[in-house]
Order: structure tokens, then C-alpha cells, then sequence
């Protein structure tokens, strides 16, 4: 994990989910850890969502570059994860989302976090989104 997640992260699980810097203000953050489709090890990202009716949005945008990231691959992998969002903790699963809803919920993400757009202008790639809609308990 880079040095900057881990920061972010160690900030955000000691504040109750808020993070200052360039996430400062931002009250949609979450923190997954997903399991390595490669090493089986439990990796952990936190990332901003949209969210969604019972769904909490990520967008596999990667900063714009020409790859999926990791923790994408890893869902793919294994679509079951923990969430953390503020204080709570829970199991949840990953859906794939396509077509006309997943354009919808870009677009959503857009006008939430405009860079999101400069994002998809970067690469040609379709940036993957991924619903993630928490485990029965």
C-alpha cells in the first residue's frame, strides 16, 4: 500500500471517517479492503463513492490512467469485501455495473466530483463502476 492510502487512510479511521487535505470536506469516503486476486492477502483502499439508494458507487477511475486499479481486480476476483464508511464497519458485495446505469452513475460522480470527468477524458478505456450494496446480516 502507498505511504499516501496508508496515511489516509490511519486518518480516517481516527477522525470517524472524515479526511482533511485534498478530501477535506468530503463526507463521501469509504475505506474497502478486498482480497488480493493474486496473493489472497487482504488489501485495503480508501476511496470517495456516490451514493446510491441502498448502494454506496465506486468508480474505477484510477486517476485517468490506462489500467484498471488493483482493488478493482480484486472484486472481480472476489466481489466480497468490508466497508467502512464513518464509524461502522461491514460485509458487503460488489455488483458490476454496464450499460445505460452505469453511464447514469458516472455521469452522477461527475457532477459530485467534476475531476472524475478529467478522469474518463484521460484514457480510453471505459472506466469500470461498481456498486457495492452491504451483506444481510
Amino acid at each position: 500500500m502507498s505511504d499516501f492510502n496508508a496515511q489516509v487512510i490511519e486518518e480516517f479511521r481516527a477522525n470517524g471517517g472524515r479526511v482533511g487535505g485534498m478530501f477535506e470536506g468530503r463526507t463521501n469516503m469509504v475505506v474497502i479492503t478486498t482480497t488480493g486476486a493474486k496473493s489472497g492477502r487482504q488489501v485495503t483502499n480508501p476511496l470517495v463513492f456516490l451514493p446510491d439508494g441502498d448502494r454506496m458507487v465506486l468508480i474505477a477511475s484510477n486517476g485517468g490512467a490506462d489500467r484498471h486499479p488493483a482493488w478493482y481486480h480484486n472484486l472481480r476476483a472476489t466481489p466480497e469485501l468490508t466497508v467502512e464508511v464513518g464509524t461502522e464497519k461491514f460485509r458487503a458485495t460488489a455488483e458490476f455495473v454496464t450499460g445505460l446505469e452505469r453511464d447514469e452513475l458516472y455521469d452522477r460522480m461527475v457532477e459530485l466530483m467534476p475531476a472524475f470527468g478529467e478522469y474518463r477524458a484521460k484514457t480510453t478505456r471505459v472506466i469500470p463502476v461498481v456498486a457495492v450494496r452491504r451483506d444481510a446480516d
